[in-house]
């Protein structure tokens, strides 16, 4: 039987992890531009998802869908595609081509037109590499304790934070003389996600130095949380990490929004983080969501106060905010940004002091 990838770029570390979990199954998920027999999986984001749809219903072959916007959309999905793969993949995806080749019964986890049985447990992250020949991001954490309203992210992989060990991630990175990492808070390595346990952290770091490497850290791919960045955190990453950049979301200059969201920080946090960074040398750059469902004048006017704070000390991305399927702010809409705010945000970046899009919601900025 032969297996295909449809490439799409915003997939690319779910097909290095895919492809390497499939590969120790004895499938080779070999990448292609257009559909193609016997099988083509594709992985879908919400922002992109509408792109392929019509490709997927009418591709002359048998086609399975996963991915955060499958995950959110299962029932839709289900009635587009043959095969829905809702959630974690590199279990489900090689036991679905299994019972493809052999006939067998469709296994949980994998949603058809005819229903859907859930997966019975989530991935233990050791039990597959994060990448083998189609290399990736080294994935060290899943899971997120933190229900912000707006994010996918504890809605697909759970709320609980499982982490590859330290031999696995450094085995990964000794193939790379760049290392970055994928987690939804990278100082939360080795914890449950709401307690630092920063001696985790070390042993991970201090394991990875390595002569011949560069070790990025709290950076892109990945961010930490505002409220985790103390003197200590940084003092690990200023010893053992390349970084010359800390990401953080603040997404919002508003307390009151901050506890709309469920955000579990507050603006202190945000400024406290900005300053520490500074300190230590470290460019700070911090994400924000404007337009949020909910904003009051006052609120937006907060947020582009603190955005312009922020600009003249280090980076600062924007995006207007977008209602992801899944969460509890899918049937919302981005509010309307003050004109004077609009302005401001303009003004910023023609100067280079501010970067984003919040304008057209289905473009993303990296």
């Amino acid at each position: 039987m032969d297996v295909h990838w449809r490439f799409i770029p915003a997939a690319r570390n779910s097909y290095a992890a895919l492809y390497a979990a499939c590969e120790q199954e004895g499938y080779i998920l070999e990448p292609v531009r257009t559909p193609a027999p016997d099988v083509t999986c594709y992985s879908l984001n919400s922002l992109t998802a509408s792109r392929y749809l019509p490709e997927i219903r009418d591709a002359p072959c048998i086609t399975i869908v996963g991915g955060p916007h499958a995950t959110a959309r299962t029932e839709e999905m289900a009635r587009i595609a043959d095969y829905v793969v809702v959630g974690e993949g590199e279990f489900v995806l090689p036991a679905l081509l299994r019972s493809l080749e052999s006939g067998g019964p469709v296994p949980p986890g994998v949603a058809t037109k005819e229903g859907f049985s859930p997966a019975p447990h989530c991935v233990r992250l050791d039990a597959y590499p994060p990448f083998s020949t189609m290399k990736g991001y080294i994935e060290i954490s899943r899971g997120c304790p933190h229900a912000c309203a707006y994010c996918q992210t504890p809605r697909i992989f759970g709320p609980h934070m499982r982490h590859r060990s330290i031999d696995a991630v450094t085995h990964a990175a000794r193939r790379f003389r760049d290392a970055r990492f994928v987690t939804p808070n990278a100082l939360a390595y080795g914890s449950d996600g709401r307690t630092p346990r920063l001696e985790k952290v070390e042993s991970l770091l201090s394991s990875l130095r390595h002569e011949e490497q560069h070790i990025y850290f709290g950076t892109f791919p990945s961010e930490v949380r505002p409220e985790w960045v103390t003197r200590e955190a940084i003092d690990l990453i200023t010893t053992y990490c390349s970084n010359t950049r800390l990401h953080f979301g603040a997404q919002s200059g508003s307390d009151r929004v901050l506890s709309s969201l469920h955000r579990g920080h507050t603006v202190q946090d945000v400024i406290s983080a900005v300053e520490l960074c500074l300190d230590a040398g470290l460019t700070p750059v911090v994400d924000f969501i404007v337009g949020i469902p909910g904003e009051e004048e006052d609120d937006q006017r907060m947020t582009a106060r603190l955005v312009e704070w922020i600009s003249r000390r280090g980076r600062v991305h924007l995006h207007r905010f977008i209602p992801l399927p899944g969460t509890p702010m899918e049937k919302t809409a981005p509010q309307p940004l003050l004109p004077e705010v609009e302005r401001l945000l303009g003004a910023l970046a023609l100067r280079g002091r501010v970067t984003g899009s919040w304008g057209d919601p289905t473009r993303r900025f990296f």
